[in-house]
């Protein structure tokens, strides 16, 4: 036998091992679909490397102190290493296509809210506490029993609002949907009611592109937009000049720049990544700095928000992927709890807030990734991120986002299957829907849902149809969302 022979066989097994162990083809789909859904997912979720330091980086902690001593480079490769470990953990762990990061809102709430009354050590020693106490909750099966008492078409809403949210997301940070800052509309078309610059225009460009391959079914329709939109981007800025957008509300805003990353060809593809802030933690020095109570407090809004963004997410997630059962449960739901749970932790650990499952990973599955595997080349591309940052850092966000308004689109499918005309989950399923994209929240429009559902059978008088789980999570929901006032009552 030949050389060229023995090297098929070899990688004939190999690529046998890879389906068997991912259970690739059982699933319906290929490993060159995984590869591609994990390319995709990584190139619409990698803007978290340098939003992430931005967020962190933004106020100094109760001290005085800036996260890393303010060092942007460090905060970058940790959120990439985290996000790379964790999602490829998720992948060998879980099977699911399911890509982990730090969670935007979480990095914002521990910034402004938790490290301004301690040192940024505290902070993440509380999210290593959230984090802990999750997987705890995980393990003994309360965070699964939770799960599986939700009614299968509450899911479903669930699964539809998180399609709006994403697309939402999508439009705004292209740049198409602007806050107006004042007057009594939150939003609006562009600047001013009109689309403004260069980078929208690349935006709408990627999005036309996108939605014609993937209506004439075209392999790797998403991943070619992104790829084609970035080189037209670099192309533009090379041309024109427009440089960053800035921040809205200051007097260096640029309503025509560039969201975040402003597309260049960089003067140099590696960089030494520098991981010092892994396990600069204080497990309990929050507790001696703002009180038990209001340390118990932190940890109870992180751990909600936690708890049912990654419940949603997976769920959305499964739905898109037709990997749910008949009760809209995604398989080996517990693993992936385990996993996510984990993951909070992890990003205390290492400084850089709780990381958790993100929806951007819808993405990838619209490409075709249904195990695994997917997971595993997001995480290694994150993990290559460490070091060849300034090659990632070309992508813009107008260039990836289209893929999220696409995939909203294909989430917002599965609205049929709510039952319209049963209001005792139509007003429930109605205000998860419209809520989540409204308050830019996944956990607000849960437990609007929730709450509404207990509301509704109490209200109708079928008390016992609702199960104990679900009273109870209504309770920690109201309790949520009236936090400031009970913290006005406790002093705190």
């Amino acid at each position: 036998m030949d050389k060229l022979s023995q090297t098929a066989e070899r990688s004939s097994a190999q690529s046998s091992l890879v389906d068997r162990f991912f259970k690739v083809s059982e699933r319906g789909s290929t490993v060159g679909r995984e590869v591609r859904g994990g390319f995709v997912t990584f190139f619409t979720m990698a803007y978290i490397i340098v939003l992430n330091p931005i967020i962190l980086l933004t106020a100094p902690d109760g001290s005085g102190e800036f996260l890393a001593g303010g060092d942007f480079a460090a905060v970058a490769a940790t959120t990439a290493l985290v996000a790379g470990v964790l999602t490829i953990a998720m992948g060998l762990v879980a099977n699911y296509p399911l890509a982990l990061a730090a969670g935007l809102g979480l990095n914002a709430f521990v910034a402004f809210a938790i490290a301004s009354g301690m040192t940024w050590a505290d902070a993440m020693g509380l999210v290593v506490l959230e984090g802990l106490i999750i997987l705890v909750l995980v393990l003994t099966g309360f965070r699964s029993a939770v799960f599986h008492a939700v009614p299968t078409q509450l899911k479903v809403a669930i699964s539809v609002g998180i399609g709006l949210f994403i697309a939402l997301i999508g439009l705004v940070d292209a740049g198409f949907v602007r806050r107006t800052g004042a007057g009594p509309v939150p939003v609006e078309l562009g600047s001013g009611g009109s689309l403004v610059g260069w980078p929208v225009f690349v935006f709408a460009v990627g999005l036309v592109l996108m939605v014609t391959l993937y209506v004439r079914n075209v392999k790797g329709a998403i991943l070619i937009s992104i790829l084609a939109t970035t080189v037209l981007a670099i192309i533009v800025e090379a041309i024109a000049e427009i440089g960053p957008a800035g921040v809205q509300g200051t007097e260096e805003y640029n309503p025509a720049g560039w969201n975040l990353n402003v597309p260049a060809i960089p003067d140099r593809i590696f960089d030494t990544p520098d991981f010092s802030l892994v396990g600069e933690f204080s497990l309990l020095g929050s507790f001696e700095a703002v009180g038990v109570v209001t340390a118990a407090l932190f940890i109870f809004t992180l751990m909600l928000a936690d708890f049912f963004d990654t419940m949603g997410t997976m769920t959305a997630i499964g739905a898109e992927a037709k990997l749910l059962d008949s009760e809209g449960n995604p398989p080996a739901s517990k693993r992936i709890l385990v996993v996510d749970s984990i993951a909070a932790a992890a990003g205390g650990a290492a400084s850089v807030s709780s990381n958790t499952s993100y929806i951007e990973s819808a993405s990838g599955v619209a490409e075709g990734a249904r195990t695994g595997l997917s997971s595993v080349v997001t995480g290694v591309l994150f993990l290559l991120a460490t070091i060849i940052a300034p090659l990632v850092e070309i992508i813009p966000n107008e260039a990836a986002v289209p893929a999220l308004v696409l995939v909203g689109f294909l989430m917002m499918q599965q609205v049929k299957n709510i039952d319209w005309d049963d209001v005792e989950i139509a007003i429930p399923a109605f205000l998860t829907i419209a809520l989540m994209p409204f308050t830019y929240s996944i956990s607000a429009g849960i437990g609007a849902g929730f709450i509404a559902y207990v509301l509704v059978k109490v209200v109708r008088g079928k008390t016992s149809q609702i199960h104990p789980l679900m009273w109870l999570v209504a309770v920690l929901f109201v309790l949520y969302f009236a936090i400031e006032p009970v913290k006005q009552v406790l002093g705190v």
